[in-house]
């Protein structure tokens, strides 16, 4: 019966458009007596039920959760259903009258003669007609009800409308210039990205111009909304002050699982676990009572993410460069040792979740402030964070960090300046403070230098190693066999006097590129491949890969170091490697640092296509003995005080320090050093305002013609400091150093401020951005503003702690 039921009550469904189709259904049920009031409630019941629901499914899901769809529920549409359910209703009543007089009729024929009826049973059309009327009543006078409701509705909406019509336009205001602008954009490009209706925009004029002055900054705030939540910013979460800590376990669990770089990173932090604690000891007692507060920091390591490609982690257990996942191991111990709160992601998924990025595109600003002071991440992640934060991304960036292996150098990174003057690459462009790039090797000073760490010996490892040397053992620098390609000559060579080493990666089959002269171990795992260097008296490089960090291990496990000397240099105009990246760097040998940090007697660098050259160093380096030998910058302590630095001194996000060309400076701080051949900061001079480093440490020299300040810096034993560029960026500063300028002009070029000969100009820098170390130019005395530093660690100047 029930099924019955259902069937005829889905026909009614079907063909309730037909005026005939209730009367003809109820007909069928005559039979049904007893089932009579039960049939007539159930389609009753269908009939209110598919009428009010079409009415709520009509608002569509959608629909913005800042409006309500009043043009659905109280339209003439809706008012309209409402008296078709009501008319229709009638009609039931006028038919069951009819039904139920046929059914006294009947139940008298089948009476027969005997006319009494018993006293408990009276004819069931009468209960029916009563309920019948009954419930018509009822939804009557509910749509009566609903019909007032949605009239009072219509009205109190049309008169909001009526006043806020001309409130809803984009306003012209002088501080807002771009708001119109905006406005139009969104009318035609709203529905580009469905972050705009997760934010509330539907179309009208109203949610653009409310999206655009509370979730954008380009229009002024709407006098008719609610400002109150707007304007109440979140409360800052109470300072909590940064703590050592020397139990690396929950790092681990931080820096998460899955991929072959994680495990080797978390192999490398595991086993460095001793010596960051010892590093965090004796910091601690360094800084005394320093008062550091922590910062919430997020670490994206972009390359390993699946979008961009994760190429590193397939080559971890092939020979593929490690130096990258190196570093990052070092910089996550660092911040996490340093008592830092720290959350790491290595996919774009997590990534969106940490920052808050609103459903869609990228497009939007990201839907709650930024919850961390800083991040850290490589250019692959920097280019997540601009497709995703929308607008945020440029109100952040100033918080981002940016581990760059190569560099960086201004004219690069200044986006206008490189297409304009062809410095335009994959990599630059992004018109960050260059300093927020963080490198491997102190490239330039235009850049922070970052760094990693090597594994440090006590007194009685040395002692071991220097016992346990083998005075002719050889190790070559080259896991990939395509190294080793045609360097049989310089191998021959050395064979003649060194048992020679490889850590060649092969998988079943001796790569034939390696002699067979050569005890090739295979990929060795860190500790083993250490064991190796320990034992070893000499470590030998082919010209590649550049900087990378094992030479300093090697040197730190007492071998020397042997490298070829490049003549021309290598750079983005004839080596395949460096075109492309964001330097003109010229690269004087495989690992510059090495060579002139370092030098002799534990780095050795020849030229290797003067094979008598070659052999006399091999020789000589035979009866040279050396200690192992770690710089301190090198060391954890050295990198912990180094990012300590950084973190509490390096802001970004501040307005910009000394003024540019133009401005009016009451008394110069500069004097005339007694030598007559730089400027110095005069004792009398106060100090510039949150100046990191800070300013009396500026020496200022004019560079020779051709010379970059990097250079001009080294030449008198100091660094070159870009910070001070804009303390040196006027026309006193010339004159101070008794330059005669016959002009001044004001220009963007990285080479600026410079003086010109001939022709007595003078040149200032237009663009802060441009400051530049690096570079140079026959036309140009460059002047360069250097700084004194720390011994062994070159990116502090000694009052830089």
């Amino acid at each position: 019966m029930h099924s019955f039921l259902k069937h005829l009550c889905s026909r009614y469904l079907v063909e309730r458009r037909s005026p005939m189709a209730l009367p003809a259904l109820l007909t069928r049920l005559l039979p049904l007596r007893r089932l009579f009031v039960l049939g007539i409630g159930f389609f009753t019941l269908c009939f209110l039920m598919t009428s009010l629901g079409g009415q709520f499914s009509a608002r569509r899901l959608g629909d913005s959760p800042f409006t309500i769809r009043t043009e659905v529920m109280g339209g003439p549409e809706s008012r309209g259903v409402l008296r078709k359910m009501s008319d229709l209703l009638e009609l039931m009543v006028k038919r069951m009258d009819a039904l139920a007089r046929l059914e006294n009729i009947s139940e008298l024929h089948r009476a027969g003669g005997d006319l009494h009826f018993p006293a408990d049973r009276m004819p069931p059309g009468a209960g029916l007609m009563e309920r019948i009327q009954a419930i018509a009543q009822n939804v009557s006078d509910i749509a009566v009800k609903v019909d007032q409701i949605l009239r009072h509705s219509l009205l109190l909406h049309s008169k909001v409308s009526e006043g806020r019509r001309d409130q809803c336009e984009a306003p012209s205001d002088p501080k807002f210039p771009d708001c119109s602008g905006k406005v139009e954009w969104m009318r035609a490009r709203w529905t580009s990205d469905p972050c705009y209706a997760f934010f509330g925009v539907d179309g009208t004029e109203c949610s653009f111009l409310i999206y655009l002055s509370e979730v954008e900054w380009f229009c002024p705030p709407l006098p008719w909304r609610n400002q109150t939540a707007a304007q109440r910013a979140p409360k800052p979460l109470p300072k909590v002050q940064a703590v050592f800590r020397s139990n690396l376990s929950h790092l681990l669990d931080l820096m998460g699982s899955g991929k072959e770089s994680l495990i080797f990173m978390k192999k490398r932090t595991k086993r460095l676990t001793a010596q960051w604690a010892l590093a965090a000891q004796r910091l601690a007692q360094k800084l005394g009572a320093t008062q550091r507060d922590q910062k919430q920091i997020l670490v994206h390591i972009g390359f390993l993410t699946e979008e961009s490609g994760d190429v590193f982690s397939p080559r971890v257990l092939k020979g593929g460069p490690l130096g990258e996942m190196v570093q990052w191991a070092d910089i996550l111990a660092a911040l996490y040792v340093l008592g830092h709160g720290l959350r790491v992601t290595v996919s774009l998924k997590e990534l969106q979740s940490n920052l808050g990025v609103p459903p869609g595109r990228g497009s939007c600003p990201l839907t709650m402030p930024l919850p961390f002071d800083l991040i850290y991440t490589d250019y692959h992640g920097l280019q997540q964070m601009k497709q995703h934060m929308g607008l945020s991304f440029k109100k952040y960036r100033c918080r981002i960090r940016v581990i760059d292996t190569f560099g960086t150098e201004p004219a690069y990174n200044h986006e206008e300046y490189a297409t304009l003057h062809g410095y335009r690459t994959n990599w630059g462009y992004w018109n960050l403070n260059p300093k927020q790039f963080m490198t491997m090797f102190p490239h330039t000073p235009d850049n922070s230098f970052m760094g990693f760490v090597s594994e440090e010996l006590n007194e009685t490892e040395k002692q071991l190693i220097k016992g346990g040397k083998a005075s002719n053992m050889a190790v070559v620098y080259g896991k990939e066999a395509s190294i080793w390609k045609g360097k049989e000559k310089f191998l021959g060579i050395l064979n003649k006097y060194m048992e020679i080493h490889g850590t060649v990666y092969y998988e079943s089959q001796r790569p034939p590129e390696v002699p067979a002269f050569v005890k090739n171990h295979g990929l060795l795992p860190q500790p083993e491949f250490q064991q190796l260097l320990r034992k070893a008296k000499l470590f030998i490089g082919f010209g590649f890969p550049y900087e990378g960090p094992a030479p300093l291990e090697a040197i730190a496990n007492g071998c020397i170091f042997l490298q070829s000397r490049f003549s021309p240099p290598h750079s983005s105009l004839n080596h395949e490697f460096f075109r492309g990246k964001p330097t003109s760097r010229e690269v004087f040998s495989q690992h510059p640092y090495a060579e002139n940090f370092i030098g002799k007697p534990h780095v050795w660098t020849v030229d290797y296509n003067n094979s008598e050259e070659f052999e006399a160093a091999i020789k000589a380096i035979m009866r040279t003995q050396v200690d192992p030998y770690l710089p301190y910058e090198y060391t954890c302590e050295g990198m912990l005080e180094r990012i300590h630095a950084y973190i509490q001194h390096q802001d970004f996000c501040v307005a910009p320090g000394p003024a540019l060309p133009g401005a009016h400076t009451p008394q110069s701080p500069f004097v005339l050093a007694p030598n007559a051949t730089h400027l110095e900061w005069a004792q009398n001079a106060s100090l510039a305002p949150a100046a990191w480093p800070p300013a009396h440490s500026l020496r200022a020299w004019l560079a020779t013609p051709g010379r970059a300040c990097t250079d001009t810096c080294l030449d008198h034993g100091l660094i070159c400091e870009p910070s001070f560029f804009p303390f040196l960026n006027s026309q006193d500063a010339f004159l101070k150093l008794q330059v005669p300028c016959d002009s001044t002009e004001s220009e963007m070029n990285h080479l600026y401020p410079a003086f010109a000969q001939p022709g007595q100009e003078c040149y200032l820098q237009k663009e802060p951005l441009l400051f530049s170390c690096a570079g140079s130019n026959t036309k140009y005395r460059r002047l360069c503003p250097c700084r004194d530093f720390r011994k062994g660690q070159v990116a502090l100047c000694q009052g830089c702690l």
